[in-house]
């Protein structure tokens, strides 16, 4: 079996697994937002549960319309407060309490290996990069879930991705999965597991594992997943104590394809609009001005990514024609951006430094595009009128082209700066 069949088997009751099979998987963690959770409630009232199955293992997080940007924001983010109260719900992170939910659930040790994992937001694949099962639900099945502490799902085939090769310099995580979406399609993987491996991934900080895994929906994966090795152990013992099980794949596990990519000829990336798999060479598209560009996301909001840009914008100032937002993506890692002096590198520069929210990533608050205007982002989706109005544009790229290009007034890469 491959790693993801060895996960449902385990949480289904069954020996083994296969491709296709229909399961219902006994589930470690449940998680809703302040955008899906109000329906999951109101669901669950519906179908008459007087209780969570277990008020341990429910997440709730309040992080896309937060601050509340307006009543019904505030409204929705109300009701998942009182209904945490009422539930004795152990892991309801509010505002300045916590930060964008796929940040923040690994970065408290609430994900590990082997574990199954459903939350209703499409990007909860990210915790794969940890060698769980994780995937996207709708908040029907999140209602469920929460009274009886399973969900039911198809057992997805699986493709394999294994990239080689030395990294250049500033490649990261997030170029990786830009150019496999681009080879791939944002519907190569529909409904399978993307599962991530090779000598490249093997050297891969846990950052880049998360950024990675998280866009795994964009190719249209149910998940993604990458096995844990030594470096999933030294990352899970400085955030949590707890006991977990390492799975990895068969052998002779079953694909229904596999994808090759020498990774060491790889450039940075930039996704142009209006799709995550018009993965280019930066260098093809360096004339393209932009008038925002935005660091953070549950994507690339983590202090790595933050450092990144720091290095680039340190000294330095954003062009005046553009608007630099800087979003840490929980409040440990907007802290640690303070210990470390990176906020005063991002003010100095010109750039507005926010509290942690998904804000602009859903073209809900803090930084919304108006018509005509276009930003470079280290979001994952660049859909029409993804961060605002259908006319603007967003492409799509990693801290370092983000930072260039902010300073620079379009789309640049760091070695473009003098």
């Amino acid at each position: 079996m491959t790693i993801s069949e060895k996960i449902l088997a385990a949480h289904s009751g069954n020996d083994e697994v296969h491709a296709g099979q229909f399961i219902m998987a006994a589930l470690d963690l449940m998680l809703g937002n302040d955008i899906t959770a109000p329906i999951a409630i109101d669901e669950f009232r519906k179908i008459g549960a007087p209780k969570v199955v277990d008020s341990a293992r429910v997440v709730l997080v309040a992080d896309h319309s937060t601050p509340n940007k307006d009543i019904k924001s505030a409204e929705q983010c109300r009701l998942m407060r009182e209904f945490s109260l009422e539930q004795g719900v152990e892991h309801f992170f509010d505002v300045g309490r916590g930060g964008i939910e796929h940040a923040l659930l690994p970065e408290e040790g609430l994900v590990a290996p082997g574990e199954c994992i459903i939350g209703a937001d499409s990007h909860t694949c990210t915790y794969g990069a940890l060698g769980a099962f994780a995937t996207g639900v709708g908040s029907t099945d999140l209602a469920v879930a929460m009274a009886t502490g399973e969900c039911w799902m198809r057992v997805p085939e699986s493709i394999k991705v294994v990239y080689r090769g030395k990294l250049k310099p500033w490649v990261g995580g997030k170029d990786l999965i830009l150019h496999t979406i681009g080879r791939i399609g944002v519907s190569g993987a529909t409904y399978q597991a993307l599962e991530l491996c090779g000598e490249t991934i093997e050297s891969l900080p846990m950052s880049d594992r998360l950024t990675m895994c998280n866009m795994a929906i964009e190719a249209g994966g149910k998940n993604g997943i990458i096995a844990p090795d030594a470096i999933t152990d030294t990352y899970m013992k400085t955030v949590t104590g707890r006991p977990y099980r390492k799975l990895a794949s068969d052998p002779d596990a079953h694909y229904v394809r596999t994808v090759e990519i020498d990774c060491s000829k790889l450039e940075l990336q930039v996704s142009t609009p209006h799709l995550p798999e018009n993965a280019k060479p930066v260098g093809e598209v360096r004339d393209v001005a932009i008038d925002q560009s935005v660091i953070g996301s549950c994507t690339n909001g983590r202090i790595e990514d933050l450092r990144a840009a720091a290095k680039i914008l340190k000294g330095r100032r954003v062009h005046p024609r553009v608007r630099l937002i800087v979003i840490p993506a929980t409040q440990r890692v907007h802290l640690q951006a303070i210990r470390e002096g990176l906020a005063e590198i991002f003010l100095e520069a010109g750039a507005a430094l926010s509290t942690p929210t998904c804000g602009p990533c859903l073209g809900g608050h803090m930084g919304v595009l108006a018509k005509g205007e276009r930003a470079v982002a280290t979001t994952n989706r660049n859909f029409v009128g993804r961060m605002g109005h259908p006319e603007s544009e967003v492409y799509l790229a990693g801290p370092a082209v983000a930072a260039a290009s902010a300073v620079l007034g379009r789309i640049a890469a760091p070695e473009e700066l003098s």
